[in-house]
């Protein structure tokens, strides 16, 4: 018996059931049909996902269902993003295991993520915790060692000297460590750098390939790479003042043009030059320990105050003998960029100029807008940097930025100092060499053996996984690993004497930048890869759709191509060089705040603690325990601070996961943030309702019928709409526009519900029509809103499970129009619209045309002087 309200608490289990039973989403490697990977961003297991997940894999679900409706073998899998710094703070927080925490935590997401219905393959799931997967990311970066890509270097990190451990930049906070509250060091350590930067250009060029990213994305990643082209300049020291056995400082630059505005020189603390100089000047040298002590992120950097010391060296200007400049150790200058030092000149850059407004140092304006007076044309107090013409600059005066600087590296670099040249053109990037040691234990450990003798060793693949203990304590500061009596004591595998396994841990992102390649065939123990599957004629790769936050766009992104090309070196894939082929990024899940009366002091409050009422247009909040008024906050990102957070749990057991699933599908364009509001939920979850009402109540009245599209007579509309509903609603999800798919859906049952409502008195073509529309409605829901198509397939007597049926065919005759609009001008104007039929002629159009009302009360009974018909285009009377 039909029961009149669709129970989502007895529907969705059963049939979550139903597709586990059949293995129905376990994809095989071998199966027929044209390979088709879909991919979301695998979840950290931080203990309760929230509705930004159940947002980010509703989208990716429903593109793997449209896709294997469409005969594609889809691969849709899903795994764990499982090391990392919170499981080692719940560890020494709340004293348990990491290892115990995250298993725990994954066992209650993985429950949380069944409960939406997602055609996952859960037989390839892994955490990258799991030692199965780290021994290949272990083998792999013994592998890229051997290839040359990584290397072991002295680098500058955040030290904190208290819980003694390297601090990631988001770690350091106003100078001082996140967890102790100590001034923050920066340091030199000895670690291991993936190098990324030998792929500088590859990358770049990599992203003219990506035609399906968003433009956004690639223009970060390119800003991150960072490719410059400019001048590398030998500026010879004063020899009065350079420091003994000194002669030259070099200096890279992009605006050689505005040499001629140079009013300083400005090195990093840990140059060569300004450690020589603190030699025998102990203000300079202490002013060096002070910039040491701030952080190393480029964010401090830019932010901080820019502070400078004269180190008492001057350079002479490389076009005139007598001209000299001071060189000053600043705060805002890296050894790591370019060469370690700059010549500053304020009037075309923001930094400079302040600079040289707190220093009283020169501002001589070189470029000026094309209309600006030479005479007259000052720089105060904001730079220009836009491009203009040379002033100021001799030789160079008149030109244009760009020809003054082939002019100044043309004449520099026909000048010889020794047996170089003064200055030489030179490509450099802003990225830099990725640093992926971490001194902490939760992370995958570095699989290299250090030796007194024998330096640093890898460890023998047969010997990995190189496990972590699982006896650690948390009882002491810095990495576990270092104070562990026994795992870090070990015979070196060359020589056999005592060595020391290396205590760092890989950065997380290591463990991210291949996980969609294991994927592919995680279970092949022999290797990372199988190149049989994972790219190639059968392979998976590259990944067709991958959809995710756009705060993953450059770092894991930009990681993850490097990944798939050092693989490709290495012989773990064959030829890939981009892994994602298509990229989706989707907006945030937001919600209003809730702060109880206090202004400042008041305390925020969770959703389900509100009550919300409106009255003449005024909205008001209370505390539904106490009725005690609450205020309205903006609406923001979800986050536990303000305590805006819906718990998917609570709307799952409440409304069903289709309804959760239905809304955020429905609500705003999906790169968009979608509010999340009571009363959307709420509208989401009538129309399940709804839904299940028409076709429970109608499949009596069709029981027995087969399904046929009506070419004619009054059922030919029902076949129209229905036909044409689903060549839409396929093409918008094909291009990810799931609120307008959703939008085709809800027209077409809106269209259905009256023929629906009448159909036990149809005649025999309207009924087949009819249950023709409802069955293609019930399949084409079956992407969003799984478990309520497959109850409503049930119902109507249909055989088999809808997640298994192909996606409905459209009959290109039945989504032609037999009618167009034209629209109607007078006198040039527009007046209205005419709807004809299609294949009218000339005559027939005008006649029609002049028999409109709006034309007629126009004329006022005169006739036209002209009529001009453009087929198929437009109308235009001339009265």
């Amino acid at each position: 018996m039909v029961t009149d309200r669709y129970n989502p608490r007895v529907s969705e289990p059963k049939w979550q059931r139903a597709w586990d039973d059949a293995k129905l989403f376990e994809t095989k490697n071998d199966a027929p049909g044209e390979k088709y990977y879909v991919l979301e961003m695998f979840p950290y297991p931080s203990g309760r996902i929230h509705m930004g997940h159940v947002r980010n894999y509703t989208m990716g679900d429903v593109v793997a269902r449209y896709k294997r409706a469409k005969g594609f073998n889809v691969l849709h899998p899903m795994g764990w993003d499982a090391f990392g710094l919170p499981a080692e703070n719940a560890a020494r927080d709340n004293k348990v295991n990491p290892r115990d925490w995250t298993y725990a935590n994954i066992a209650t997401m993985k429950g949380q993520l069944k409960s939406m219905g997602l055609s996952l393959d859960w037989a390839r799931e892994f955490a990258t915790c799991d030692p199965s997967y780290y021994r290949h990311q272990q083998k792999m970066f013994l592998d890229f060692w051997k290839s040359g890509l990584v290397e072991r270097k002295t680098a500058k990190v955040n030290w904190d000297p208290v819980d003694m451990t390297v601090l990631a930049n988001e770690q350091v906070i106003d100078g001082r460590g996140w967890r102790s509250g100590a001034p923050v060091e920066m340091r030199d350590l000895t670690q291991w750098f993936f190098k990324i930067t030998t792929m500088a250009q590859d990358l770049l060029d990599g992203l003219d390939t990506l035609d399906r990213w968003p433009e956004k994305v690639k223009l970060m990643q390119s800003n991150w790479i960072g490719r410059s082209e400019g001048l590398q300049i030998r500026w010879k020291l004063d020899p009065a003042s350079a420091p003994s056995g000194e002669s030259e400082l070099e200096v890279y630059t992009t605006r050689a043009d505005t040499i001629f505005g140079a009013s300083f020189m400005a090195i990093a603390a840990d140059h060569p030059l300004a450690k020589m100089a603190a030699e025998n000047n102990p203000k300079l040298a202490a002013f060096i320990e002070e910039i040491k002590r701030g952080g190393t992120s480029a964010a401090e950097i830019e932010t901080a105050e820019k502070k400078g010391f004269d180190t008492g060296i001057r350079v002479v200007h490389p076009f005139d003998e007598s001209w000299t400049l001071p060189v000053y150790v600043a705060n805002f200058v890296l050894m790591d960029y370019g060469t370690g030092a700059i010549f500053g000149c304020p009037s075309g850059d923001q930094r400079d100029l302040d600079f040289a407004n707190k220093y009283g140092l020169p501002v001589v304006p070189v470029v000026m807008p094309d209309d600006a007076n030479a005479a007259t044309f000052r720089i105060i107090g904001e730079a220009l940097t836009d491009d203009g013409v040379m002033i100021n600059s001799r030789f160079l005066d008149g030109m244009k930025p760009q020809a003054a600087f082939d002019e100044v590296a043309q004449r520099l670099s026909g000048v010889a100092i020794g047996d170089r040249p003064q200055a030489e053109r030179k490509v450099q990037f802003r990225l830099r060499d990725w640093l992926i040691s971490r001194q902490r234990y939760w992370g995958c450990p570095i699989p290299v053996v250090h030796c007194d003798d024998c330096g640093a060793v890898p460890v023998p693949q047969a010997d990995l996984p190189v496990r972590l203990p699982d006896d650690v304590s948390f009882d002491r500061p810095g990495n576990p690993l270092d104070h562990h009596p026994t795992w870090k004591h070990v015979a070196c595998p060359n020589c056999g004497k005592d060595a020391r396994r290396d205590t760092d841990t890989m950065d997380t992102f290591v463990d991210s930048s291949w996980y969609f390649a294991r994927f592919t065939d995680p279970w092949n123990e022999a290797q990372p890869t199988d190149l049989a599957y994972v790219d190639g004629p059968k392979g998976w790769l590259p990944v067709k759709q991958y959809i995710g936050g756009i705060e993953h766009a450059i770092l894991h992104l930009l990681y993850s191509r490097f990944f798939a090309r050092a693989m490709k070196a290495t012989g773990h894939l064959n030829s890939v060089v981009e892994p994602f082929e298509g990229l989706f990024t989707q907006g945030l899940v937001v919600h209003e705040t809730y702060k109880t009366s206090g202004g400042a002091h008041g305390t925020w409050v969770k959703p389900a603690e509100v009550k919300i009422e409106e009255a003449n247009g005024v909205r008001r909040a209370s505390m539904i325990s106490s009725g005690e008024e609450v205020m309205i906050g903006p609406v923001e990102k979800m986050s536990k601070s303000k305590k805006n957070v819906i718990d998917p749990d609570d709307i799952i057991a409440s409304y069903g996961a289709d309804t959760a699933r239905w809304f955020m599908l429905s609500d705003s364009p999906p790169e968009r943030d979608v509010i999340w509001t009571g009363a959307g939920v709420e509208g989401a979850h009538r129309f399940v309702q709804r839904v299940w009402r028409l076709v429970s109540e109608f499949a009596p009245a069709v029981a027995g019928v087969s399904p046929a599209p009506a070419r004619d007579g009054d059922a030919a509309m029902i076949s129209k709409v229905m036909h044409k509903a689903v060549k839409a609603v396929g093409e918008e999800i094909e291009r990810l526009g799931f609120n307008k798919a959703v939008a085709r859906l809800y027209e077409l049952v809106n269209v259905l519900s009256p023929q629906l409502a009448s159909a036990s008195r149809a005649d025999s073509p309207a009924r087949a029509a009819l249950r023709e529309a409802v069955e293609a409605l019930v399949r084409m829901i079956a992407p969003m809103m799984p478990h309520l198509a497959e109850e409503c397939w049930a119902t109507l007597g249909g055989k088999g499970l809808v997640a298994n049926l192909p996606w409905p065919e459209f009959d290109p005759a039945l989504v032609v129009d037999d009618e167009i609009v034209l629209p109607v001008q007078i006198n040039g104007r527009k007046r209205g619209d005419l709807t004809i039929a299609r294949d009218a002629d000339r005559s027939a159009v005008e006649e029609a045309a002049l028999a409109l009302e709006v034309v007629r009360n126009t004329l006022n009974g005169k006739p036209p002087r002209k009529v001009i018909v453009v087929p198929g285009r437009i109308v235009n009377i001339v009265a």
